[in-house]
């Protein structure tokens, strides 16, 4: 049964992407067929001395697809000029579907093919994605995918590897027992300490004292949902270093304490989320009571080592901070331009990781069970996931103008906002997802005005508008793994510690359904 079930997802997935690229090739067919018609007729006209009459003109009847391609394959590489997602297709987002689907499926119904082709199927899926994409678009396309390698992924995973890379470094040694009590108390540290850190920070650092100590624990599953849902996510949304799209928002004009209004929804959230976790642990705890190994009675007192990686942890959260706020200019790096503080920033970040692993013992990282599978595990997906979205952003950033054009201009009162902004970032880049209903916003209300005024008329008359949004964009986060970066880092460290996790669509049906959903619907009706 299972080796069926496994033959069935995987010619799913080969129909999707025979289909992807069966349109693909006839999108190019038609193409062609355009452009030999174009040869033809000019050629009509070079040799021909009547008048040719309207109905012969060819370029009347070409598609707007390829005279917008036209157009701007005309605009001497100003691509910025040009949105390709005006003119895709819905079906091109068929390989970013097939990639959450092989994460989805694969690791539960053949877990040995995937530990060891995990990074193959991510580059099947982008090669998938990006060849007709290229061929069909030719330097629009290689110009988005490019961009999105340099100007998202590469800070994207730079930032990651040096905060998994520092806090491996920091190692919590002394007796600490996972009860009930102990571990909301950990869980509510991790969800401040995000706010000022950021989700991905706070993470990192307290998912190894948290799984330590609980390996104790036969049920540690729900522990660690829960931990995603908290630490990775609800937790960053009081400034703009917990999460990067209110760091987006705090770069358009947002002030920096403004986010302090989303206290209130904040704290809602994780005093459900904390209360039923507390009852669930306290329910298992006591069932396990009698299967738990006794406690000596012999207790280590607790003590920090390489607590010099938190000046590390320092300076990676003032790097992201100051890369915010000064300008140095921007630099072209081939043909995508990015800021120079932003390179700037990715380099102090892989030099404060250099820097621990230089000054931190082998032996605190080896007593922390620090490998390198986690993030390697993470940045072979992401590239995946990553190049396959490129379709999906672009649509999306279209607006109005896109094949996402009738969810867009169906959004009006708060309460669209929040729904729309949260299940588009739970399977999407939550960043310029909260950045297309920012500006998609402030269009509405105020067309035409300079965005600085308008985004304080925004934060003041229409405030409502953005906390649903930037509560959209946060709280979703933790809806799926690929919702936040942190999940799926905090999933493949959980693994690797033994402890077992839920698939894909596992948590979210376990988990996210049963307790998020009503969690959000209770946020909608009290504040939107």
């Amino acid at each position: 049964m299972s080796n069926r079930v496994v033959t069935a997802a995987i010619l799913i997935m080969c129909f999707l992407a025979g289909y992807y690229l069966f349109a693909s090739v006839n999108l190019v067919s038609t193409r062609t067929q355009i452009e030999t018609s174009k040869i033809q007729e000019t050629d009509k006209d070079y040799h021909a001395e009547e008048v040719v009459t309207p109905e012969l003109h060819v370029p009347d009847e070409q598609p707007e697809h390829d005279v917008a391609i036209e157009h701007a394959e005309e605009g001497n590489g100003h691509h910025d000029h040009f949105n390709l997602g005006e003119i895709l297709p819905l079906w091109s987002v068929i390989p970013f579907a097939c990639m959450l689907l092989s994460i989805a499926l694969l690791p539960l119904l053949a877990p040995e093919f995937w530990h060891h082709n995990f990074g193959k199927v991510s580059a099947f899926w982008a090669a998938t994605m990006a060849i007709p994409f290229l061929f069909i678009y030719k330097g629009l396309a290689f110009y988005e995918i490019l961009h999105i390698i340099l100007a998202d992924y590469v800070p994207f995973i730079i930032l990651l590897w040096a905060l998994y890379t520092v806090s491996g470094g920091i190692l919590l040694r002394g007796t600490l027992r996972g009860t009930p009590f102990v571990n909301t108390t950990m869980l509510l540290i991790g969800t401040i300490l995000a706010s000022w850190m950021g989700t991905t920070g706070a993470a990192m650092l307290m998912i190894r004292p948290f799984l330590r100590a609980n390996s104790y624990r036969k049920s540690r599953t729900f522990m660690v949902v829960f931990f995603i849902f908290l630490v990775a996510n609800v937790g960053g949304s009081l400034t703009p270093l917990g999460d990067p799209p209110l760091f987006l928002g705090f770069l358009h004009g947002v002030s920096f304490f403004w986010t302090f209004n989303l206290l209130p929804h904040m704290l809602l959230v994780v005093a459900i989320l904390l209360t039923i976790y507390f009852i669930i642990d306290t329910m298992v705890y006591r069932k396990e009571v009698t299967d738990v190994p006794p406690d000596d009675g012999v207790k280590q007192p607790l003590k920090l080592e390489g607590i010099h990686n938190f000046l590390f942890l320092g300076g990676i959260v003032a790097a992201v901070l100051t890369s915010g706020i000064v300008d140095w200019g921007e630099v072209s790096t081939l043909g995508i331009h990015r800021a120079v503080q932003d390179w700037g920033r990715d380099g102090f970040l892989i030099l404060m990781g250099v820097a621990s692993l230089m000054t931190t013992s082998f032996k605190i990282r080896e007593d922390n069970d620090f490998t390198w599978f986690p993030i390697i595990e993470v940045a072979y997906l992401f590239i995946g996931i990553f190049i396959t979205m490129v379709p999906c952003l672009l649509i999306l950033k279209a607006g109005p103008k896109g094949e996402l054009a009738f969810l867009i201009n169906s959004v009006q009162q708060p309460a669209h906002y929040f729904w729309v902004t949260g299940f588009l970032s739970a399977f999407l880049d939550n960043a310029p997802t909260y950045l297309t209903f920012f500006n998609t916003a402030l269009g509405s209300f105020y067309p035409g005005m300079a965005e600085k005024p308008a985004v304080d008329l925004l934060m003041t008359e229409n405030a409502i508008y953005l906390k649903a949004i930037s509560t959209g964009a946060v709280f979703f986060g933790a809806f799926s793994y690929i919702g936040n970066a942190p999940n799926f880092m905090v999933r493949s460290i959980a693994e690797e510690a033994g402890t077992p996790m839920p698939s894909f669509f596992g948590y979210i049906i376990k988990f996210s359904l049963i307790f998020l959903l009503p969690t959000f619907i209770l946020v909608h009706l009290i504040f939107f």
